[in-house]
């Protein structure tokens, strides 16, 4: 989540190894991507947006046999094609209902991690529903059986450190490193989980959900460390890029049995409002030629893949390929030069009839946008904060128990973190909109946290932009979802959860 790491001011949540990257690359402070994982791994990998690949709806669940689009080529395969050794380490979640959807059929030399999007941390089974359960981990094509009690960031980060360590430094490396922190575990059990040695950290908050979760970030963070140790010991740091994003926005108020928080934005994971949508990244590279800085120019998760391949010389092999919804940004980056893009499609959901634009500084919002999500929520601190928080309790500005979170959190802050202000906050800000009876507008630049709906003082740029997501659903494929094919189930196949198709 956005105030879920310190660069962005969190006073609960150290996170100096991240930290360290962001001020001393570049913070990304007008950042988007899709509300839920599926959709952004799908336009990291593949440079285009959900709605062009079919993957706009929901995510890839148990035995759902869809996957992203075997034509669509993904980002290992365009760097393979400049020499690149292309690794995974986590999580895939972009099908693997057959061989041909899963990572060694898509470029990387190997894979350690798991398909689907979520587990238990130290069992790693996977429920896809109450009669879907089996063992979901694996090394390349093998199933890992014996990793049960092994914590999942501990594993990804050593086999992550063990690739780097092994590789032949005269090759170019490409390492995805999807870590499962800090998503929540199975549905049925435990939710939130971390090493004890994580959790005694975070005593100075009661709630016990987001002390848990605080320990999970802290895991998360040392494990970025950890890596950047590595390279840097291998002599690799000089000529590398390293990225650092997340998949949406945080699970707040007890979404998804978590304790994530975007405060002061608005809105969760699985929603279009700020706090679903406008991600936490950074990049972070002594390659750039300017470091050190805050930029606010607009990038969308689909301009990876482009600015990516550009930096590593592949700028011929995006001219070859069909065109991308994504655009080269690494000038920009490098140089903190004028803007790559003025408008964004955050998502357009015919299933669910709901869609957001960005044209500029305004953002629309359209269709049965669930204002439940459509909140301020403040991160959890006391106990039982996780049902007194809830929207319908606490509406108003932050609660005065919440400013003081007791220790101070240790601070090795190498910069000024990066926050949001948001302005006054109006009576009326949960009552000012209604998408699904009209269309929504926001000045996103003057008005971060979406409290002053200015539709009806706008009617030109409303229509406008209807007219823009129009353009856009045109070129809309339809979603790729599927039903269940009971032949996934794992009670078939010994247990796991392997391809059955």
């Amino acid at each position: 989540g956005y105030n879920d790491v310190s660069f962005h001011g969190s006073d609960q949540i150290p996170t100096p190894n991240i930290d360290f990257l962001a001020y001393n690359g570049v913070i990304l402070n007008n950042y988007y991507v899709s509300p839920i994982c599926t959709p952004t791994r799908s336009a990291l990998m593949t440079g285009r947006h959900p709605i062009h690949t079919g993957m706009q709806h929901k995510v890839i669940v148990g035995a759902m046999p869809y996957g992203l689009p075997l034509h669509e080529t993904v980002l290992p395969q365009y760097l393979n094609q400049l020499g690149y050794h292309s690794h995974i380490v986590g999580k895939w979640h972009l099908g693997m209902f057959k061989w041909e959807y899963t990572p060694l059929y898509r470029g990387f030399k190997s894979h350690m991690g798991y398909y689907q999007g979520c587990g238990d941390y130290y069992t790693h089974t996977y429920e896809g529903s109450p009669t879907q359960w089996g063992l979901d981990f694996r090394m390349d094509k093998d199933v890992l059986w014996n990793c049960t009690g092994q914590y999942s960031t501990s594993l990804f980060r050593d086999r992550a450190v063990r690739i780097i360590e092994d590789h032949n430094v005269s090759q170019p490396l490409f390492l995805y490193l999807p870590f499962q922190a800090v998503h929540s575990g199975n549905g049925d059990e435990v939710h939130l989980q971390a090493p004890n040695s994580y959790i005694d950290k975070f005593s100075y908050i009661e709630n016990k959900d987001r002390r848990t979760y605080a320990a999970m970030v802290s895991a998360l963070d040392d494990a970025v460390g950890d890596v950047y140790d590595t390279l840097n010991r291998r002599g690799m740091l000089a000529n590398s890029i390293i990225v650092f994003t997340t998949d949406n926005g945080g699970p707040a108020n007890g979404y998804d049995n978590n304790a994530a928080n975007n405060f002061p934005l608005r809105g969760l994971k699985n929603s279009l409002w700020e706090g679903g949508v406008r991600g936490v990244g950074l990049v972070h590279s002594p390659l750039l030629s300017r470091q050190g800085y805050v930029s606010n120019q607009m990038l969308h998760v689909c301009d990876w893949l482009p600015t990516l391949v550009s930096a590593a010389g592949g700028r011929s092999l995006l001219d070859e390929t069909a065109p991308l919804d994504g655009v080269d940004a690494w000038a920009m980056l490098s140089h903190d030069g004028p803007p790559v893009r003025s408008e964004m499609l955050h998502n357009i959901d015919p299933l669910e009839v709901k869609a957001a634009l960005r044209v500029g500084p305004y953002k629309l919002l359209v269709g049965q946008i669930n204002l439940e999500y459509g909140q301020w929520f403040p991160p959890f601190q006391l106990s039982g904060d996780e049902t007194r928080l809830h929207y319908l309790n606490f509406t108003d500005d932050l609660d005065p128990r919440q400013e003081a979170f007791g220790p101070s959190v240790p601070s090795n802050r190498v910069g000024a973190p990066v926050t949001v202000h948001c302005g006054s906050k109006p009576e009326n800000a949960s009552t000012n909109c209604s998408p699904e009876v009209y269309p929504c507008l926001f000045h996103i630049t003057s008005d971060p946290c979406e409290y002053n709906n200015i539709a009806q003082d706008n009617s030109d740029i409303v229509v406008a932009m209807l007219e823009r997501l129009a353009e856009y659903a045109a070129t809309m494929v339809p979603p790729a979802n599927k039903p269940d094919d009971w032949r996934g189930n794992p009670a078939l196949h010994g247990g796991a959860w392997v391809p059955w198709q």
